[in-house]
């Protein structure tokens, strides 16, 4: 690999409510700088090396991370080149957080499995961890996790399919997850449900109080499609962010409004 060569790392892809979290491998979304060890130093996800350290020969997928909030810091620090740093000491600040070994013959769980092994015989000087992962039950403890971590100034989760492997690019297998906000809006219609919900609901159209119009299709469980909420009544319903155009983006509906 040359200098500005870009390492190929798996690159995650946006969890959305039509994905069923559950059996998923759930972590923190670290607020890091990725990096790439090769063997013998680091990569940018942009090319360019960092610095070496006392690592196995084994390519390594992770994060150069100093703490939550801190990413601001960990950036000064890793654009210093190694060697013309008037300040090394600051290199040992950084802890590098492996989530993977980017093994690709090898389903995850055994991925992490060798990650604990290959590492332990470093962990001593406390400057290299493998970052910790825990099944996802539902739905509703992936927002209880992501509550819990971003209450503590984490900024999301990763989510990792059961049994995936390593691939060097942009994949589904990765999902990252970060906050969804709850709103309310007024049901104006039904949309018809297409492949398995021909025959049912597909979808609610709605409206924003501020006259947005936009339709929520996931979140429903069978029932809920075979007897939706009815035109006119209010619906709450979670969403990631606003787009330019002020529509939720990735809306999911949560349930019929109670007025509490």
């Amino acid at each position: 690999m040359t200098d500005k060569q870009v390492p190929n790392v798996l690159l995650a892809k946006s969890w959305t409510p039509d994905t069923d979290p559950a059996g998923w491998w759930m972590s923190e979304k670290l607020d890091g700088v990725r990096a790439y060890w090769d063997g013998s130093q680091f990569w940018s996800r942009l090319g360019g090396t960092f610095f070496t350290r006392n690592l196995p020969k084994t390519p390594l997928d992770g994060e150069l991370w100093m703490g939550r909030g801190r990413f601001q810091d960990t950036v000064g620090i890793v654009k210093q080149k190694a060697g013309g740093s008037k300040d090394p000491e600051r290199w040992r600040k950084l802890t590098y957080m492996v989530f993977d070994n980017c093994d690709p013959t090898q389903p995850f769980e055994r991925r992490q499995d060798k990650l604990s092994l290959l590492l332990s015989p470093f962990f001593g000087a406390g400057a290299v961890f493998v970052l910790g992962h825990a099944r996802c039950g539902d739905i509703h403890h992936l927002r209880a996790e992501l509550k819990r971590v971003e209450a503590l100034g984490g900024e999301g989760l990763m989510l990792r399919m059961p049994g995936s492997m390593y691939e060097g690019k942009r994949s589904g297998t990765l999902l990252k997850v970060k906050t969804f906000h709850d709103a309310e809006a007024r049901v104006v219609g039904h949309l018809a449900g297409q492949g398995k919900h021909k025959g049912r609901m597909g979808a609610l159209e709605c409206v924003m109080p501020n006259g947005t119009k936009f339709s929520v299709g996931t979140g429903f469980t069978d029932a809920q499609r075979e007897l939706p909420p009815e035109v006119g009544s209010v619906i709450t319903y979670s969403y990631q962010e606003l787009t330019k155009d002020g529509v939720p983006r990735f809306p999911s509906f949560v349930r019929q409004y109670s007025g509490v």
